[in-house]
C-alpha cells in the first residue's frame, strides 16, 4: 500500500503541477539498467543501460512542497536523449522505506510490489531522485 502512495503522489505531482522552469544547471545523475521495458514520459523505452541527467527544469510546486518537488530527467543511450519525465526529489532524511542509499553513480532500480512500477532511487547530495516509471504490457 505505502508503495501505491508513493507512486500515486509522484503522478499527481507529475499531472497536477503546470509548467515547469529552470533552477539549476544540468546534471548526471548516474547509470540504470532496466530489465524490462517501461513506459517513460508516453515513451516506450526498452530494457539497457541508461545515463540519467537532469535537465535542470523544475515543475511548479504544489501547496507545501519545496521549489525542487520535481525535476525533469531524461534517459541516455548512446548519447542521445531516448525520453524524458519528471522525478520526486525528497530529503534523504524523509525518504520513503526501502528507498535510502549512499550517493553513487549507479541507481538502484526496483520492481515495485504488484510489478506494475520500475522505481530508480539515487541519493546525491542530501537529496533522494525517485523515478517511478510504469512497466510496459
Amino acid at each position: 500500500m505505502r508503495n501505491a502512495t508513493i507512486v500515486g503522489l509522484a503522478l499527481a505531482c507529475v499531472l497536477g503541477a503546470g509548467a515547469a522552469w529552470a533552477h539549476h544547471d544540468a546534471s548526471v545523475l548516474g547509470t540504470a539498467r532496466l530489465t524490462q521495458p517501461v513506459l517513460v514520459g508516453g515513451k516506450l523505452v526498452q530494457p539497457g543501460t541508461y545515463e540519467i541527467r537532469l535537465t535542470g527544469e523544475h515543475l511548479k510546486p504544489l501547496p507545501g512542497q519545496s521549489e525542487d518537488a520535481g525535476q525533469e530527467f531524461e534517459l541516455i543511450a548512446g548519447g542521445q536523449v531516448v525520453a524524458s519525465d519528471f522525478a520526486e526529489v525528497v530529503s534523504a532524511a524523509a525518504a520513503p522505506v526501502g528507498a535510502s542509499g549512499r550517493a553513487t553513480a549507479r541507481a538502484r532500480v526496483e520492481l515495485l510490489r504488484g510489478g506494475e512500477f520500475l522505481r530508480i532511487a539515487i541519493t546525491r547530495q542530501g537529496e533522494l531522485d525517485l523515478i517511478h516509471l510504469p512497466v510496459a504490457k
